[in-house]
């Protein structure tokens, strides 16, 4: 199933987004009803096959529309937009040097940069996609085993919490299995403000309302990566 991103990134590149009964131009305000049929030039389009003719008549086409947007859109420079409309007219480097008054090596390094540009957006496009996907429990960076101890339904946390914390929020037993550790270590670290800092006391003042060993917890919750503290021990942070 496609997400938001992979979806965004479809409708940029041909120019237009759809909703349920119309295909709407990312550049301007025009739309089409999809249940209509338009007449163009001598002749009758479908709504889709209007909306493309419409990209290309009225906005050059998907790229030109696009390097026609605001720096503030495309995260542009100017002369990078402007290099770019070249690069989509498919002119050879050379042609683009005089164009542009600078050398061909010139223009290969700006190839390079817009290159590695595009792979730093495909990254961070990849990172926002996987934080919409998150679960509520994810193995931390500083685990040495990824396996099936965090593959966790909400059903299996949900029965996992029930069996080991009574009404009132008191752990009635600590587990021993990775499994519900981590569940119930990660409902101790959600009552820690990821925005503060908590002095050594603090964090077991907190600790001493769910638990009796809340100094063996303490070390789990730094252990397990739900928190993390300074070197020296006086300042834990939930991570």
């Amino acid at each position: 199933m496609k997400n938001n991103s992979e979806y965004m990134l479809k409708d940029y590149q041909r120019g237009f987004s759809q909703t349920e009964s119309a295909y709407h131009c990312l550049f301007c305000t025009v739309s089409f009803n999809k249940e209509e049929i338009y007449p163009h030039e001598g002749r009758f389009f479908t709504a889709y096959n209007r909306i493309n003719t419409h990209i290309t008549d009225n906005h050059g086409g998907p790229i030109a529309g696009l390097l026609a947007q605001s720096k503030e859109q495309t995260g542009l420079s100017e002369s990078q937009q402007e290099i770019l409309q070249l690069f989509a007219e498919g002119l050879k480097d050379t042609v683009i040097a005089q164009r542009l008054g600078i050398s061909t090596s010139t223009v290969r390094n700006h190839r390079f940069k817009l290159k590695e540009k595009q792979r730093q957006a495909m990254v961070f496009l990849s990172i926002m996609s996987l934080l919409q996907e998150t679960p509520d429990l994810m193995p931390h960076k500083g685990a040495t085993m990824i396996d099936d101890r965090y593959a966790i339904t909400a059903d299996e946390r949900k029965k996992i919490i029930a069996t080991y914390f009574d009404e009132t929020g008191f752990i009635k037993q600590f587990p021993s299995k990775e499994k519900r550790k981590l569940v119930v270590l990660s409902v101790l670290a959600d009552r820690f403000d990821s925005e503060k800092n908590y002095s050594e006391a603090a964090v077991n003042d907190i600790l001493k309302q769910s638990i009796t060993d809340y100094v063996t917890v303490r070390r789990y919750l730094i252990e397990y990566g739900f928190m993390k503290r300074t070197n020296d021990g006086k300042t834990y942070w939930r991570s």
